[in-house]
């Protein structure tokens, strides 16, 4: 079996390469074949930085880069050793049995990293680069984007939101830029770069059906025997950033928040998993949301194994976190977004939900459930407990981010901006069907308990829009614009839209030709703003033909492109950034 695909000239199988030339640009003019092979350990040198089985070949690159070194297995007494081998065997077995199945495409690393979706590795900082135009005044700070690069190759299933998180920096200072990316050091990563191997399970690509219960049986049987530790979180902080607290904070849904510190040259580094002074014991979303007067930071937990399946929660500005309010679900629901308004929190509950049962009958655990109703709950924001809970059912609506929110007085409705996907659970499942992603409003009657849904853009103009936000300054107000990724053809992106909610009115920034790029992060112009869209929209953009990435600055009310900053290595796509300004930085914890 072969498939071709645009990268590296000189590979004989898949590869997700990382060219000396600038640490990691495959040709875009060649194309290879994949190669399934059985496992093999390859021998550290100087320049490699893995010691994983090989599915796909990751090539050797240079330093600045981690070197990994051989697994030290000293501190290991004789029942343990001999237990890895028994573990390491059944783990090439349960191996060889995946390998002779083909993976869906949702789960095959060759869909799920290759082109500019392919790791990269960390980049220390480099200084004075080109800008093209001329950086504004008032951009003064860091913008940082997180997304998923995995470290290891994958040796089974892979799909792109298992990948290690890296957070990517640009630093812009009198109009003069820099440029670093570095993995966040979460516990996994940690543990794995000490074992030389991908040991943690992967939640997406590999836990599914009964290998992934085998899986897990491998996971926690490694733990007992002291092989790993899985008690502090097993996240890999590569979706969400939010600047909270003095804290830079990297999150995945899946573990607690993790801090990152900009140096003051504008480097990262990990200071480590953060819980908020022990205030924090369980995951917490991947997009908490800030109020931008009371400056409070709301946020849900949700869990797939136990009651109770959802948790509010919110913290002061100085960090002191509220008691959680259990929110009862009959199941545990697929919750990656939700929204504030001035006085409540708005809480989806829709049909993507987890069904671990379905493991034992060879099935994914995320699931699309036809039988269930979606529906959003409105709880104040101060509530001690759920029974002021409001539910409202909005069927057949799936939300996986959520724009804003806000109140209508006047109709007794909290007005809700977000884009429904259909088919639900497409991101996770293999599905025939084209995906869209409508943005639609959606209204909330608090008196009726019903619910309407607009479509926001016009059918002439209907485009995929995933990935962005309104004006943080207005977040929970009632907002005019918001600026959105074009995902044409999905996933990538080409370009970004100003959607105005009421008129429908859509203005589009193209990247154009073979340029793709990802969220767009609009940066008010500072205190003093003329309007809601005065300001700047910041996007990673990334060239198919010339193999280089840039950071883009578009005047938000023009969409005139006012700067370009060339980078000096490719950033792969990736999810959710945030910009942190010079004052704050100087203030972190």
């Amino acid at each position: 079996m072969a498939c071709s695909y645009v990268l590296s000239p000189n590979a004989t199988k898949l590869n997700l390469s990382f060219a000396p030339s600038d640490l990691d640009a495959p040709s875009p003019s060649s194309s290879v074949s994949f190669t399934n092979t059985k496992p093999r350990r390859r021998k550290l040198s100087a320049n490699s930085v893995t010691d994983s089985p090989a599915l796909l070949n990751f090539p050797n690159y240079p330093s600045p880069n981690p070197i990994i070194p051989e697994k030290n297995t000293s501190h290991w007494n004789p029942l343990q050793r001999a237990a890895s081998a028994a573990l390491d065997f059944a783990e090439a077995a349960l191996l060889s049995r995946e390998r002779s199945q083909p993976l869906p495409k949702t789960v095959d690393p060759r869909h799920q990293i290759s082109g500019n979706y392919a790791p990269v590795p960390e980049q220390p900082v480099k200084s004075s680069l080109s800008v093209t135009g001329k950086i504004p005044d008032c951009i003064d700070g860091v913008y940082l984007r997180n997304g998923a690069n995995p470290l290891f190759e994958p040796v089974s299933g892979h799909h792109l939101f298992d990948g290690d998180g890296m957070v990517h920096a640009v630093k812009i200072t009198n109009g003069d830029a820099s440029y670093s990316c570095r993995f966040t050091e979460t516990e996994r990563l940690v543990q794995e770069k000490r074992l030389g191997s991908p040991i943690f399970p992967k939640a997406i690509g590999e836990l599914h059906g009964h290998s992934g219960i085998a899986r897990l049986m491998l996971f926690y049987a490694r733990g007992l025997f002291g092989l790993l530790n899985h008690r502090n979180g097993t996240g890999v902080a590569n979706a969400g950033l939010v600047y909270f607290h003095d804290r830079l904070l990297a999150m995945s849904e899946d573990d607690l928040p993790y801090q990152v510190r900009v140096t003051d040259n504008g480097d990262l580094e990990t200071v480590g998993r953060f819980d908020f002074d022990g205030q924090l014991n369980s995951a917490m979303i991947a997009h908490p949301k800030i109020d931008p007067e009371t400056k409070e930071l709301f946020a849900l937990s949700y869990d797939v194994v136990k009651k109770p399946y959802l948790k509010y929660f919110r913290f002061s500005p100085g960090g002191e976190k509220s008691p959680d309010v259990e929110i009862p679900l009959a199941s545990p629901t697929m919750m990656h977004d939700f929204a504030i308004t001035e006085n409540f929190v708005v809480i989806p509950d829709q049909q993507v939900v987890f069904k671990l049962s379905d493991m034992f009958l060879g099935k994914s655990p995320v699931k699309y459930d036809g039988e269930k109703v979606s529906r959003f709950g409105i709880l104040p924001r101060n509530a001690k407990d759920a029974t002021e809970m409001i539910w409202v059912e909005s069927p057949e609506t799936f939300c996986f981010h959520l724009w804003n929110a806000w109140e209508s007085p006047e109709t007794d409705e909290v007005v809700v901006i977000g884009s429904c996907m259909t088919p639900a659970d497409s991101i996770f499942n293999e599905c025939d069907e084209q995906l869209n992603s409508v943005l639609s409003e959606i209204r909330l009657n608090l008196k009726t308990g019903k619910s309407t849904r607009r479509t926001i853009i016009p059918g002439s103009v209907q485009m995929n829009l995933e990935a962005g936000m309104v004006n943080r300054n207005l977040l929970g107000r009632k907002t005019r614009y918001a600026y959105l990724a074009i995902a044409e053809p999905w996933p990538k992106v080409s370009g970004f839209a100003k959607v105005d909610l009421s008129t429908g009115e859509v203005k589009n920034h193209i990247y154009g030709g073979k340029k793709y790029g990802g969220e767009p992060f609009f940066l008010p112009r500072g205190l003093e703003s003329d309007g809601e869209d005065d300001g700047y929209i910041m996007s990673f953009v990334h060239d198919e033909e010339s193999w280089k990435s840039e950071l883009q600055i578009v005047n938000a009310v023009t969409l005139e492109l006012e700067a370009t900053v060339k980078l000096p290595s490719r950033v792969p796509y990736g999810f959710h950034g945030t910009f942190v300004n010079s004052a704050d930085m100087l203030n972190q914890a």
